[in-house]
């Protein structure tokens, strides 16, 4: 199979990813719950992955890493630290629901920096005009999961801080190919998945936590630390981690990330961006192929949209995966992003590279769109 839906999971991982769940699993317990062995080893496997993290990253401190679910866990836990019910909010119009369904659900008022697809300079312009000392907090989208749009977040967090507005970056689709630098954006929380770009296993994420920052918790229980009081730790992560961590999936984890240190974000993106290129050539000489792609590479990662004339954007991903082509389908949770291009209607079809796709496997996957469309 040839796999293109890696801005959903990636599938292909590199084997010591495979190797540590499998070793954790048979070798570690619960971490801060016992001094014994597998106790200790699953203790010194989640800080081991902390400080990578953090290292990657850039955070002086490793307890502001905590391990959430996914990047919707840690969205929601950064949100609803900092966001309270009624506040004015502005966020980017490539949101997706895992940042407007928290909003909407706390009654938000949302204000949305809409802007032309690819366009920096309009996106800036908009939340130059819209973030105020009265708003209450900014959430943006790194890069778009549906059209690979790569927006200006240092100047948006630049213009927050100066504004003394609180900054959360949604990283779910540029951690591990693009910088994520804590102490550059200054970010009151970094939100990312741990099993999209960094290649660790699904039910992984990670919430970094800027400098004195305040959080509120969304569960409440065990957490191996004060143990006799029945009000959660006031310090992290353990303020942030009830219950019994995913030892297996945060050893594969680590792994993943000491893949994208040793491969480096800049070669993994410039390798994604290839591979794109490939793509873009042989879709755009396809009758009734339309294609959203940035005219300026630079502006757009590894995730590439498309619509094919008189096509269902749904049948067209139907017909590619029985051809052992995975892509996605539809409005990628993401109406935002699809009412900023003018897709809300039609959807798109989303071809999104990894590390372990080839110029192959993009060839394949402009000769069978040829094919659906001949």
């Amino acid at each position: 199979m040839v796999y293109l839906d890696n801005a959903a999971t990636t599938l292909q991982k590199p084997p010591a990813v495979y190797r540590a769940v499998i070793s954790a699993m048979k070798r570690m317990a619960s971490p801060g719950r016992g001094g014994h062995k597998p106790a200790m080893l699953a203790a010194e496997t989640a800080f081991a992955c902390r400080q990578a993290a953090a290292e990657l990253f850039h955070l002086e401190d490793p307890e502001c890493v905590v391990f959430t679910l996914n990047a919707t866990h840690a969205l929601n836990l950064a949100i609803k630290s900092v966001v309270k019910p009624g506040d004015r909010v502005v966020v980017s119009g490539y949101e997706h629901n895992a940042v407007t369904r928290p909003l909407t659900a706390l009654g938000c008022d949302i204000q949305v920096a809409r802007s032309p697809l690819f366009d920096r300079e309009a996106i800036l312009a908009e939340f130059d005009r819209l973030v105020t000392p009265q708003t209450a907090c900014v959430v943006c989208t790194h890069v778009s999961n549906v059209f690979g749009f790569i927006l200006p977040v240092e100047e948006i967090s630049g213009l927050c801080a100066r504004r003394g507005v609180p900054f959360i970056l949604d990283a779910s689709q540029s951690a591990g190919a693009l910088p994520v630098h804590m102490d550059a954006l200054d970010a009151a929380f970094i939100c990312m998945p741990g099993h999209k770009g960094l290649y660790g296993p699904q039910g992984t994420g990670l919430l970094l936590c800027g400098r004195d920052r305040k959080t509120d918790t969304l569960l409440e229980g065990g957490t191996g630390s004060l143990s006799a009081r029945q009000d959660m730790p006031d310090f992290l992560p353990d303020r942030l981690e009830a219950g019994t961590h995913n030892v297996p999936g945060i050893a594969g984890l680590l792994e993943g990330i000491r893949f994208i240190r040793g491969r480096g974000e800049e070669t993994i993106l410039r390798h994604e961006q290839a591979l794109m290129a490939v793509a873009i050539r042989g879709l755009r000489t396809i009758p009734g192929v339309t294609l959203y792609d940035a005219l300026r590479p630079e502006l757009q990662a590894g995730v590439l949209s498309f619509t094919v004339a008189d096509m269902d954007c749904e049948a067209v991903g139907e017909a590619l995966g029985a051809r052992d082509v995975a892509v996605r389908a539809g409005l990628h949770c993401a109406p935002y992003a699809h009412e900023s291009a003018g897709t809300l209607r039609s959807g798109t079809v989303r071809a999104s590279f990894s590390e372990f796709n080839t110029a192959d496997q993009a060839k394949r996957l402009v000769a069978e769109v040829a094919r659906l469309v001949g």
